[in-house]
């Protein structure tokens, strides 16, 4: 059997997801993971030793040096080779600012709510898995989106657009080309998280019910989400689920 996944806890999400130069010369894209993202704030921003570092992870500290090393690599591979660095995925968890957390009124459930209101109130765009005015379970396989234009904090307009076929790895790109920056959604498979994550687009899933209602929720800042939700809506012909497999359908 597979080892299972440790998840490591991260406090505060990026405010801005990806980096690079201005002037032209791009060269290619480096992603980092959120929580390669999160060992170079706690320890080259809040300080921390490698050992606390970990242990505000809860990862072993041989993990916590690993991944600061493998940040810390990229960050000066795009310095030099002008690359942009891309920042999303991972295997991590948001933490739920227990009592005991070092982070405590700094954590990812405090900051994305402000993050949530800070974007909500200037120009966007948000896609929403969509089929017969509901939120559409498996990300991969919608044959739909409704897309909702927002300016001034309200919905300004919105329309149901085809997927036209396409899966789970060209839908990023395609959202992409309609301006989306965030998407609601119920299931969703890691790979499909990190492609969005690569194209910008913030993902709110884990929802379910009438759509209108749920980007209104957005707008408010109470939309009712799972950051950590992944795909496991769907059997295989032998009685698995997806996350018994490495595949990504949602």
């Amino acid at each position: 059997m597979p080892r299972p996944r440790k998840w490591r806890r991260v406090c505060t999400m990026p405010t801005c997801n990806e980096f690079g130069p201005e002037n032209g010369c791009r060269q290619g894209v480096m992603p980092m993971t959120i929580d390669e993202y999160e060992t170079i704030r706690l320890i080259d921003l809040e300080g921390y030793t490698q050992e606390k570092c970990a242990d505000q992870m809860e990862v072993a500290r041989t993990t916590a040096q690993a991944t600061y090393a493998s940040a810390r690599r990229k960050i000066a591979q795009c310095i030099v080779e002008g690359l942009t660095l891309s920042i999303g995925g991972g295997e991590y968890r948001l933490c739920e600012h227990r009592q005991y957390c070092h982070g405590l009124n700094r954590c990812a459930g405090k900051c994305h709510a402000q993050e949530i209101k800070i974007r909500r109130n200037g120009p966007m765009k948000i896609a929403v898995t969509y089929e017969n005015g509901k939120v559409f379970q498996h990300f991969g396989k919608t044959e739909q989106f409704k897309v909702y234009a927002i300016e001034d904090g309200k919905i300004a307009s919105s329309v149901v657009l085809s997927s036209n076929g396409k899966g789970h790895g060209e839908l990023a790109g395609m959202l992409r080309s309609w301006e989306v920056t965030a998407l609601i959604c119920g299931g969703i498979g890691q790979g499909a998280k990190d492609a969005l994550a690569k194209a910008g687009i913030d993902v709110y899933g884990g929802t379910q019910g009438d759509t209108d209602p749920l980007v209104q929720a957005f707008l408010a800042g109470t939309l009712d989400y799972n950051a950590n939700v992944m795909c496991n809506h769907h059997s295989h012909a032998d009685g698995s689920s997806c996350a018994d497999h490495h595949h990504d359908h949602c």
